[in-house]
């Protein structure tokens, strides 16, 4: 079973927008066991978006198009699939009705004619109700294939794709039983991981595929089954991770079905019973925003300070100006003051710092670009590590961020084994 996904917006093109639209079916669709043929973005134009059509039904059982549904002169699509069906547009009573409650409800300004318009649709199409918008999502039929068409507004279309369109695949098509498993790993590269699991990869059974996803100093291991059947699916995964497990034990953090390596600690955290503070310097409060995207974290996340400059690092978090003086502000004394600090500020269990050169330039350090020292400190120790991350700021920062969350998810397992 494949799919083609067909992006229409000139603003796409031009990098004004990201097409996130095509991520989310992406993973929305695997789960289910449909493969994505191809992904293609087109201009607001009638002779391109009919040519993706054509090729898109070419290739794949399901066409899935999005954007081009507003009520403007510069979103054609409705015309042109009008045209590629040779159909023409007719008014969907239920539709008016839903835009109309919608600007009544919702809206401040008048209810236009253009407006209206959003009712109109091709007449051989079943309309799929769009609660959230006036833009209604069109489901068509043609050589037992499917085609949906629907608005560009990712919230919209998430809605439409979760309640309306998935249903409705699944009832026409029967899909094989799909499942992934995740593996989160910190501390050894891809190669380095490739080539000490190599002999296990090279057994795996033909119907489980094994993807390899660095990113900036850590790498997941997907593991991606699809059978007719789900016993056969979950016997032979959680076989194959029994297999994999004692291979790669020293760099093992735990799974990763949908949830970052944050979400895992603040899992770990919340079922202890314990709590975490940040001081950031290199990392400019990276580390707090990505602990606190998760719901929940006022449970275990108590605050955060990004002391940026020396004199914050001074004034907030009592860095001794000596220390600076003597060892750098890119230093173990400084980063573990910072730690020891910023936990005794909050009153946590945990505290994280992190203080290096990102780059371009040194700043108030002689440490070469790309040198961060991070500290852990708890109630009853505190210990620092200091990292080369290269001459990429962006890179530097990922970096960092990515390994403070790996030292102080492996602390808290180790004191999870000990007790």
């Amino acid at each position: 079973m494949q799919a083609e996904i067909i992006t229409i917006g000139d603003e796409i093109l031009i990098g004004q927008i990201v097409d996130t639209n095509s991520a989310f079916l992406g993973k929305e669709f695997n789960k289910y066991g449909i493969s994505i043929y191809q992904i293609t973005s087109v201009q607001d134009d009638k002779a391109h978006i009919l040519k993706a059509i054509e090729e898109a039904e070419e290739n794949a059982d399901i066409i899935i198009i999005t954007g081009g549904l507003g009520p403007t002169k510069d979103d054609i699509t409705k015309l042109t699939i009008c045209e590629y069906f040779n159909d023409s547009l007719v008014e969907d009573k239920a539709v008016l009705e839903n835009v109309e409650q919608i600007f009544s409800k919702y809206s401040a300004a008048p209810l236009l004619e253009v407006n209206k318009q959003q009712a109109l649709v091709p007449s051989t199409a079943q309309v799929l109700m769009n609660y959230n918008g006036t833009a209604p999502g069109m489901w068509l039929e043609r050589n037992g294939k499917v085609f949906v068409s629907l608005p560009g507004v990712p919230y919209e279309m998430k809605a439409l794709i979760t309640e309306q369109v998935i249903p409705k695949l699944r009832a026409k098509f029967k899909f094989p039983y799909i499942m992934h498993k995740t593996l989160l790993t910190y501390g050894l590269g891809e190669s380095a991981l490739a080539e000490r699991i190599e002999n296990w990869e090279n057994h795996l059974p033909v119907f489980i595929k094994l993807a390899y996803l660095p990113s900036l100093g850590r790498v997941r291991l997907r593991l991606s089954a699809k059978a007719a059947e789900r016993t056969v699916v979950e016997k032979e995964i959680e076989k194959q991770i029994n297999l994999l497990l004692p291979q790669i034990e020293d760099v093992f953090v735990g799974y990763e079905e949908d949830e970052s390596i944050e979400a895992v600690i603040g899992h770990q955290l919340t079922e202890k019973g314990l709590t975490l503070a940040t001081a950031e310097s290199c990392t400019g409060g990276n580390i707090a925003k990505l602990i606190t995207a998760n719901a929940g974290a006022s449970t275990y996340f108590k605050g955060s300070v990004v002391t940026y400059a020396t004199e914050a690092k001074i004034k907030i978090l009592k860095v001794s100006e000596r220390d600076v003086h003597t060892h750098s502000v890119v230093s173990k004394a400084v980063a573990e003051t910072m730690a020891r600090n910023v936990r005794t500020l909050f009153d946590t269990d945990y505290g994280i710092s992190t203080t290096g050169n990102a780059g371009p330039d040194k700043g108030d350090s002689d440490a070469e670009v790309g040198t961060v020292w991070i500290a852990i400190a708890t109630k009853d120790k505190i210990y620092s590590e200091v990292f080369n991350f290269g001459n990429l700021r962006e890179k530097v920062i990922g970096r960092a961020t990515n390994k403070a969350f790996e030292m102080l998810q492996k602390e808290i397992t180790k004191k999870h084994k000990k007790k």
